[in-house]
């Protein structure tokens, strides 16, 4: 088949998971290229509520990107993580977090006003029983035709995946918080 074969797809669903490091970061390279493009974004993050260095620059390009960058910065950090789950935060006040952040995700989605929607650690809201899975099955699907959907984390469920475009499981073949060191500022945050 000749490359003047193949055809191009108005937008797309794509699943960055798995459990190896680069989800996040895939996420803010596709929020990189889109705007280059000229698109506009909502980047929507589901857990991370303390402040990581992707925050810092998606605040910092809002205003060059004025009018073409949404960010909303939801969730109420992790949950049900053992020793690293958020303190003092009850089930009832994440899984509220979790809808009200899901609910701005929708309407990005489903509005036809952005050409891309990232849904940061969805997976992990669906996965720890902050969001129904068939939330996230009505995310992919009812999403504007124009608008192309990235959602992350890990333990994306096997079965949506038809419901995607494009896939990529982020495999850990080594990592050193295995070896009890922290996430370094600038490389995991």
């Amino acid at each position: 088949m000749a490359f003047e074969d193949y055809k191009t797809k108005q937008s797309v669903v794509i699943v960055y998971t798995g459990e190896g490091k680069g989800k996040t970061s895939a996420s803010l390279g596709l929020t990189v290229r889109a705007l280059g493009a000229g698109w506009k974004v909502a980047y929507v993050q589901f857990i991370k509520h303390w402040d990581v260095s992707e925050h810092e620059f998606l605040r910092k390009i809002g205003t060059v990107f004025k009018g073409k960058l949404e960010f909303l910065k939801g969730g109420k950090g992790w949950f049900n993580a053992g020793e690293l789950s958020a303190e003092g935060v009850s089930e009832a006040q994440h899984k509220k977090a979790a809808e009200e952040t899901y609910d701005f995700a929708y309407q990005a989605a489903t509005s036809g006003d952005f050409d891309l929607v990232v849904c940061d650690e969805i997976n992990n809201a669906v996965h720890d029983g902050l969001l129904p899975i068939s939330k996230l099955e009505k995310l992919m699907k009812d999403r504007a035709s124009k608008t192309s959907l990235c959602v992350t984390g890990r333990n994306f469920p096997d079965q949506l995946l038809p419901l995607a475009d494009i896939a990529t499981n982020m495999t850990k073949i080594k990592h050193h918080f295995d070896d009890k060191y922290l996430a370094n500022k600038g490389i995991d945050f």
